[in-house]
């Protein structure tokens, strides 16, 4: 059995074993699923200061969030994780509010149309009717920047190549975590990291990557980034954890960015899991991460 040098993280990881349901219980319904993401982030303190409230922008259904001492000209678009199927804004409000308190900015997280409902490519589609309605608006592409977790990290990386399709303009940079960004699971670390992922298993995703694409090629690169050409696009920081089976999905997705001449930034936490900055209120690799993770958009605001 593995032991772990960062106590914190080995709290988390009990915490995560105590909530699996036992062997013989059937598995959550989606609905159910849903639910639980929401009552997580329900349960999540937001900084002082901070409020949201509910928006329309492009069409597509937001949540607004803004914290003491934002910056004028500044915006986080932020696109949820939740493997194409579930998440919303509920689900995320302490993270992103985190983060935008973090950058000094504020934040605008896309509740976009999820699978099996909507599928493929209708989470695209409503990214970038967000993205292009913030511009119509007050926003310089200068003072925007995207984010994402998970498949909303995916979804951030296929929406710099839609803008760059289209010819809109790119965002100032791409700040994605853990991104599930090769729906094919083809990487080493579904079979590596399979025993210390205590929250993703490949077979979980594929049945997830099923309800998204119905069918749909998954190497179509606004599906699975790591199969496009990003030459061009925005600079990406990647911040993902050692100990996930998505691992292999940032480092090629780094190596891509990186054949592109796109300036791209990787950091693989040691000992950290799938989307660890979830756990900020208690783990302080978490909080070092976003403080990293803000130090950059700060510095491409400044651009």
């Amino acid at each position: 059995m593995t032991s772990w040098k960062d106590p914190e993280i080995a709290g988390v990881r009990a915490l995560l074993a105590a909530r699996q349901p036992e062997p013989s219980a059937p598995p959550p319904t989606l609905a159910e699923r849903r639910a639980a993401m929401d009552a997580f982030g329900e349960m999540g303190a937001l900084p002082v200061g901070c409020f949201h409230e509910p928006a329309t922008i492009g069409g597509v259904r937001c949540e607004r969030v803004v914290p003491q001492g934002a910056v004028a000209g500044r915006m986080l678009l932020y696109l949820h994780g939740g493997a194409y199927t579930a998440g919303s804004p509920r689900s995320h409000r302490p993270l992103v509010a985190r983060l935008a308190d973090a950058a000094r900015s504020v934040a605008v997280a896309a509740d976009y149309r999820l699978g099996p409902e909507h599928r493929f490519p209708t989470a695209v589609e409503d990214a970038t009717a967000v993205y292009r309605a913030l511009l119509e608006g007050a926003t310089e592409p200068g003072g925007l920047l995207v984010a994402g977790d998970s498949a909303g990290g995916g979804l951030a990386l296929a929406l710099v190549l839609a803008l760059k399709a289209a010819g809109l303009p790119q965002p100032a940079g791409v700040f994605v975590i853990s991104p599930w960004a090769d729906l094919t699971q083809s990487g080493a670390s579904y079979r590596t990291k399979a025993d210390s992922d205590p929250m993703i298993t490949k077979a979980g995703l594929d049945k997830n990557a099923l309800d998204y694409l119905g069918g749909l090629d998954p190497r179509d690169p606004l599906a699975s980034p790591v199969f496009g050409d990003f030459a061009g696009v925005a600079p990406v920081l990647i911040q993902t954890g050692s100990e996930e089976a998505l691992l292999s999905d940032s480092l090629t997705m780094a190596d891509v960015l990186a054949h592109a001449r796109v300036a791209v930034r990787l950091e693989v936490w040691p000992e950290m899991i799938h989307v660890f900055h979830a756990w900020s209120g208690g783990l302080q690799a978490a909080r070092r991460a976003i403080k990293l993770a803000a130090a950059w958009m700060e510095e491409r605001y400044g651009a």
